[in-house]
């Protein structure tokens, strides 16, 4: 049975050339078949990576705590409403320990957060050295829908774009390997999501009628993630344009992209603070009950 690859969910890697309406959102990279044949292989390639994942996780973890520095990963979830950003979340905690996690999210910035530049809340929330950490909508919101509903002017936007080109530069620098995917849905799909999100009264919570507004504006919103991605995309913060309508798939590639930059950061354990042969002789030779 095949599987999906690392070396397939770095395909989907893009730069200044990408086009949104050449990548189908219902399709599968790397990966044939439907139905229950997929999903047996999106579960087998879960499955092959969850041990690897977990364990390059705690070495990330480790060295920070013993002492070193060996860096972050910063996740960054992009996409449509309903595209599967907290489903992408909610898998990321299952695969890893959550120990090791920083969640944020981004939602309309505050009036104290507005008193600031934009991208003051965001350096608030960056993972320290040995975390990973995941952006539920992130920086990018204020060059997507601060440009398609205008609330900032033309010129601002263009600044923008620079400004976050040097912070993910700086990011690199400092050692955080930021990781930016957006997940890639069709307006078919996500009409099929808003209809369950009011049909099933467990996610009525979900629902939000400007969801509506922003829909009405998809094209506008799909030049709107071209034009971001073309100007931020980088070797240094890579993004990755990944076919969402299946999202057991989307979140795979997101888990295997992460499981790929942990490899590159060859984690060894860190050596152990004391003699551990001394420090093993004296734990054996305790009583088996302190009381004795």
């Amino acid at each position: 049975m095949s599987t999906l690859t690392i070396e397939d969910a770095l395909k989907l890697q893009v730069g200044a050339d990408i086009r949104l309406a050449d990548i189908d959102p219902a399709s599968t990279p790397g990966l044939k078949g439907s139905g229950d044949k997929l999903d047996k292989r999106l579960d087998k390639s879960q499955d092959d990576i969850k041990d690897e994942l977990e364990d390059l996780q705690e070495r990330l973890f480790a060295n920070h705590r013993a002492g070193t520095n060996p860096g972050s990963v910063l996740i960054v979830l992009q996409g449509m409403d309903t595209s599967g950003k907290g489903g992408a979340v909610k898998a990321l905690y299952r695969a890893l320990d959550p120990q090791g996690i920083r969640l944020a999210s981004f939602g309309k910035p505050t009036e104290a957060e507005q008193q600031h530049d934009f991208l003051w809340r965001v350096r608030k929330q960056l993972p320290e050295p040995g975390m990973i950490g995941i952006f539920d909508r992130s920086h990018y919101e204020d060059v997507l829908i601060q440009r398609v509903e205008e609330i900032a002017t033309p010129e601002v936007i263009e600044q923008r774009y620079t400004d976050i080109a040097e912070f993910e530069k700086e990011l690199a620098q400092q050692g955080t390997r930021v990781l930016k995917f957006m997940l890639h849905i069709s307006p078919e799909f996500q009409k099929e999501n808003l209809i369950e999100r009011l049909e099933k009264s467990e996610k009525h919570w979900k629902y939000d009628p400007s969801d509506i507004e922003a829909r009405l504006k998809w094209e506008d919103y799909q030049r709107a993630y071209e034009i971001a991605i073309q100007r931020t995309a980088t070797d240094e913060s890579p993004w990755f344009v990944v076919p969402s309508d299946n999202k057991d798939y989307a979140r795979l590639v997101v888990q295997l992209v992460l499981l790929d930059t942990l490899q590159k950061m060859n984690l060894d354990w860190p050596s152990a603070p004391v003699d551990a042969e001394t420090e093993l002789e004296r734990v054996k030779a305790l009583p088996d009950d302190p009381r004795d």
